[in-house]
């Protein structure tokens, strides 16, 4: 394995990196979450318990890893103490360090948020409502809050002062929404926040340096997935923090000058939770069917999420941009049973075949799917499980590795892992 290795979503999260990154964390010493904030959840089945994840590396279920909120995430502590505390009572406690420069969102960010989404209409990407896009909208603005200004009595009140002045002008001013909490309450509260992480606060930048050039392994775990990056994906219908595989740097405050493990998560079909065009979308029946055998409501929301057939011009992009050299395909199990499968492999807009994700956005409105059509395969029993997990990719159903192979040959990058399940050990290495 790599010394470091990179996992990030191809398509708008929801591929199941959550259980490749417990999957892999057993074999490094520190996992890092590098951007995103509670907007993004995880879910990991290990030894038939689930653990719901959405501030915390997937990797902390691993006992011997440490894990690591780097700086490019966004934290609201409340959420991640109830995090903390949700893995405690399930005897679960993690080796966590927390970056003293990771942005805190606060009451106001929220309120902000609801605010916002309303009025940015059919623009809107239909935000969590966890105020996100607010706080890194503070942190531009340079007045934002930071995790280690927590434990500062002096330079946290400077801050609020600004920064809760500055939110509370416009959602009340502008937006015309109210906001009743006080300066003097948050102030107190968020103190008593950072006394209780004060035990996980740390100059996280300093200590992955050291980590790495002692040769440990650390392994990269992304949230969301490539269309929803703020730069690259399907904008304005976005999030508001970096994903690509690019961002583990600057998220994590390590320059990495070596060759990296970068492995794409690709789910056999695709989710989406929020608006933007979609452009492989199902609706009707097999929407239906797809969504409930695939579990496709959102971990954090609960929200049902839009699923369509898989779109190869979104992994395609995925590949190019975040230098995707190998793929983990997740979720075969959910096809199994269907008569025929589609994979969008182009898409028509005004006439011309189109490869590549276009940047405007009338052109992915009025995009078309083309499609390539295969047979499915047979229901997957436990037994077939067992003797994939005992033999490999030959054990597949040769319909399955030809829809594999495939895709390989469409997006020119192999697929490595293969899942088949939700548990840690549906996984086979090919």
């Amino acid at each position: 394995m790599n010394q470091i290795t990179v996992v990030v979503g191809t398509q708008w999260g929801d591929e199941g990196k959550g259980k490749l990154t417990d999957y892999l964390a057993k074999d490094v010493q520190y996992v890092v979450r590098f951007q995103g904030g509670n907007n993004a959840g995880h879910t990991v089945v290990v030894d038939d318990k689930t653990y719901k994840l959405s501030l915390i590396p997937s990797g902390v279920i691993s006992p011997d890893t440490i894990s690591v909120i780097g700086n490019g995430v966004v934290i609201d502590p409340n959420v991640l103490l109830k995090e903390i505390t949700s893995l405690q009572t399930q005897n679960i406690y993690p080796k966590l360090l927390i970056s003293q420069r990771a942005h805190v969102i606060m009451p106001y960010h929220i309120a902000m948020d609801e605010a916002l989404n309303g009025y940015q209409d059919n623009l809107a990407a239909e935000s969590t409502k966890r105020g996100i896009a607010p706080v890194f909208a503070d942190k531009m603005y340079r007045h934002g809050i930071r995790m280690g200004d927590l434990l500062d009595k002096e330079i946290f009140r400077e801050k609020l002062v600004k920064s809760y002045d500055f939110n509370v002008s416009i959602i009340r001013n502008v937006f015309h929404a109210t906001f009743e909490r006080d300066l003097e309450s948050i102030y107190q509260e968020y103190l008593g926040l950072g006394e209780k992480l004060s035990l996980y606060i740390h100059d996280t930048e300093v200590e992955l340096y050291q980590a790495y050039k002692l040769g440990q392994k650390i392994l990269f775990e992304g949230a969301q997935g490539m269309s929803l990056d703020p730069d690259h994906g399907i904008y304005p219908h976005t999030t508001s923090s970096n994903n690509v595989a690019g961002y583990c740097e600057v998220g994590s405050g390590v320059g990495l000058n070596c060759e990296k493990r970068i492995v794409g998560i690709v789910k056999a079909y695709v989710s989406r939770v929020g608006n933007s065009p979609f452009v492989s979308e199902l609706g009707g029946e097999k929407a239906k069917t797809l969504r409930d055998k695939g579990q496709e409501y959102g971990t954090i929301t609960g929200r049902p999420r839009r699923v369509g057939w898989l779109d190869l011009v979104q992994v395609r992009q995925a590949v190019r941009v975040s230098g995707i050299n190998e793929i983990a395909i997740t979720k075969l199990d959910v096809l199994a049973g269907l008569e025929e499968l589609q994979i969008c492999v182009a898409y028509k807009i005004n006439g011309k075949i189109v490869k590549e994700t276009p940047a405007n956005l009338n052109e992915i409105r009025s995009a078309e799917p083309v499609y390539q059509n295969f047979p499915g395969w047979g229901e997957m029993t436990e037994s077939t499980k067992d003797r994939i997990k005992e033999r490999g990719f030959t054990e597949l159903q040769k319909t399955m590795q030809d829809y594999i192979k495939f895709i390989e040959n469409e997006i020119k990058c192999p697929i490595k892992i293969i899942s088949f399940g939700p548990k840690r050990n549906e996984t086979i290495i090919r």
